[in-house]
């Protein structure tokens, strides 16, 4: 099930997210801090995927009760947008000197990675962000690799948000393929095998020619019906190719 971020209380996720919140001044000494909170619940969802997520089995994962964490974070809705605005590992900034091809396949390659580190933050939609310290932070740095190249602010925001909802639809397509063999315990090669001697018999030779031609000929050369990496590497040139010609339109009405 899809889950979307920001939909606890606003005010009490921002306070968490940039850590200005008062910690009780009343009973026990807390055993815990946010951080370590929020690591465990990223481990779970890691590990068993978003629907797993509960305070119970993050409490359990801490070894404490489940109660003692709401003296921390008010439910799940708040400690998810914790764990999102986590997960943002950021990388060194850009060699100011790389074109801004490579410092746009970089930016792409560091959020494919992230999804395939956490496959869970595709289960969640990000229509209301979570304005956390990492994700303005990941914007910023994103925005570095546009910056300067001949785009208006708008065109920026907008090159860098077509160039994440890619990364997404790839990292989502390549995450699918792979549940779909281990949940399967056979291969794509296993899975035509078994099919193709039932297509033989019942496609004629000849009737669709064109996607004989097109589908063998990828076939042949992914060995599967379809390659989660090269999709994605297609994709983003295709992209940066529609950047490049935007910036040139730009420059020619200059």
């Amino acid at each position: 099930m899809t889950e979307f971020s920001g939909s606890g209380d606003p005010v009490r996720s921002l306070e968490l997210l940039w850590r200005v919140h008062t910690p009780p001044t009343r009973g026990p000494k807390q055993r815990l801090d946010l951080d370590q909170i929020v690591s465990a619940a990223i481990a779970l969802a890691d590990a068993e995927g978003l629907g797993a997520l509960s305070m119970r089995k993050v409490a359990e994962r801490l070894k404490v009760g489940t109660m003692s964490l709401y003296t921390y974070v008010p439910g799940k809705p708040e400690l998810l947008d914790l764990m999102l605005d986590a997960a943002i590992e950021m990388s060194a900034p850009y060699d100011a000197d790389a074109p801004w091809r490579a410092r746009l396949e970089h930016v792409a390659r560091e959020n494919w990675d992230r999804f395939h580190r956490h496959p869970w933050l595709l289960e969640v939609t990000p229509l209301r962000p979570v304005l956390g310290p990492n994700t303005i932070a990941r914007y910023d740095h994103e925005l570095t690799a546009l910056d300067g190249i001949g785009l208006t602010d708008v065109e920026m925001d907008s090159a860098l948000t077509l160039l994440n909802a890619h990364t997404e639809s790839a990292a989502r397509r390549a995450l699918e393929a792979a549940q779909a063999e281990q949940r399967s315990g056979i291969t794509d090669e296993q899975w035509w095998a078994a099919r193709a001697p039932v297509l033989e018999r019942v496609i004629e030779p000849g009737r669709f020619p064109l996607a004989g031609r097109v589908g063998t000929a990828a076939g042949e050369v992914h060995n599967a019906a379809y390659a989660p990496e090269h999709a994605f590497v297609f994709g983003l040139e295709r992209v940066l190719d529609g950047v490049e010609f935007l910036i040139q339109s730009r420059a020619s009405d200059g």
